[in-house]
């Protein structure tokens, strides 16, 4: 996604449409991710409470878990990019841009089956019990 194309009278490119997410979106995955530590599941379980039903968003349970799923097989196709970054000058004995120190996991299995078979079946049951909630 977001690849460069050639723009036309008839097609203009929108990275957010490319990218099947907007940018508000991208910024809450990446603070989930990076500063809370958050995986696919955690990540799920947070944003589905955001940005689910009843919400601003009012998303369902199904269309959070695509938009979690969506942005972690992105995310696992294209990690080990960052592992190609020029080390930056470093005026200091100590940074916290120092990529060298960076021991974090580049290679990450794309499909994230386990995590997303239980996003599944969270996503199912909430739905489930939010449709039991209608019938009381």
């Amino acid at each position: 996604p977001a690849e460069l194309e050639p723009s036309t009278k008839a097609y203009t490119q929108v990275d957010e449409d490319d990218m099947g997410m907007t940018y508000a979106e991208l910024e809450a995955f990446g603070r989930l991710r990076q500063q809370q530590r958050c995986g696919p599941l955690s990540m799920f379980q947070q944003l589905v409470f955001a940005w689910g039903p009843g919400t601003e968003r009012n998303l369902t349970p199904q269309q959070v878990a695509e938009k979690v799923k969506r942005f972690f097989f992105y995310y696992a196709i294209n990690r080990h990019k960052m592992t190609t970054l020029t080390p930056a000058y470093h005026a200091e004995t100590y940074s916290p841009d120092d990529n060298r120190h960076d021991l974090r996991q580049f290679l990450y299995n794309s499909r994230w089956t386990v995590p997303f078979e239980r996003i599944d079946r969270l996503a199912a049951e909430l739905t489930a019990a939010d449709d039991d909630d209608h019938f009381d």
